[in-house]
């Protein structure tokens, strides 16, 4: 009568290696792939977006996770690199109107304008300027799903423009610019200005969304 013998540790790891490889290949087919760290060619950081704002605390989170190396500081002059937010904003455009006149889609829009520079000023990355854009239906007898079905929207786009800036300065540039910054141009301003307060916001007409400002961030 045969009986199954087990299997001898080495013909173990063998199967075992035949079969992470067969995983490996399938997932590549998938075009799966771990999302690694992309480490900054600076140690330390300084940004003048505002800290406690929900733009600020996602950018300072997704900079950090992607380079571990790399951390904040609280004084420009202690910095490597300096992150300026040149401008930063949100809005509300009506897109298609209906019959009676009450919208019926709007177009929601970001814009994050940012420049980099080292802590001589010269400039690693010039100002460059990301937007994003959505279209919403919209519905004013359901005024508050609404309310809150933008805000998660402007969220997403948020947090899509906070990684566009992580692969911005994760890129192959501006490795080359920081490592040769003394033949980079020296900004006019190299931290640029200070967010300003969020103006107060008009009423909004009967029915319309009303954004409500985030201090410092969209």
């Amino acid at each position: 009568m045969l009986t199954s013998q087990p299997l001898a540790p080495a013909s173990q790891r063998y199967l075992r290696g035949l079969a992470c490889m067969a995983l490996c290949l399938f997932l590549a087919a998938c075009g799966f792939h771990l999302k690694g760290v992309s480490p900054l060619p600076f140690n330390t950081i300084y940004t003048n977006i505002e800290e406690n704002s929900e733009f600020g605390s996602g950018m300072r989170r997704a900079i950090v996770a992607s380079s571990p190396a790399t951390r904040f500081v609280s004084d420009p002059a202690q910095a490597q690199a300096r992150l300026t937010q040149l401008a930063n904003t949100q809005s509300l455009r009506e897109l298609s109107l209906d019959a009676q006149g009450r919208v019926e889609e709007y177009e929601l829009n970001l814009e994050f304008v940012f420049q980099l520079t080292d802590d001589k000023g010269h400039v690693i990355l010039p100002p460059t300027i990301l937007r994003s854009t959505r279209q919403i239906p919209y519905d004013d007898t359901v005024v508050q799903a609404k309310q809150g079905e933008i805000g998660i929207v402007f969220k997403e786009m948020q947090q899509s423009l906070i990684d566009r800036v992580v692969r911005r300065l994760s890129s192959p540039d501006v490795a080359h610019a920081f490592a040769n910054a003394e033949s980079q141009p020296v900004a006019e301003n190299p931290m640029g200005n200070l967010p300003a307060a969020p103006a107060p916001q008009a009423p909004s007409p009967w029915g319309a969304p009303r954004i409500v400002p985030d201090a410092g961030s969209f």
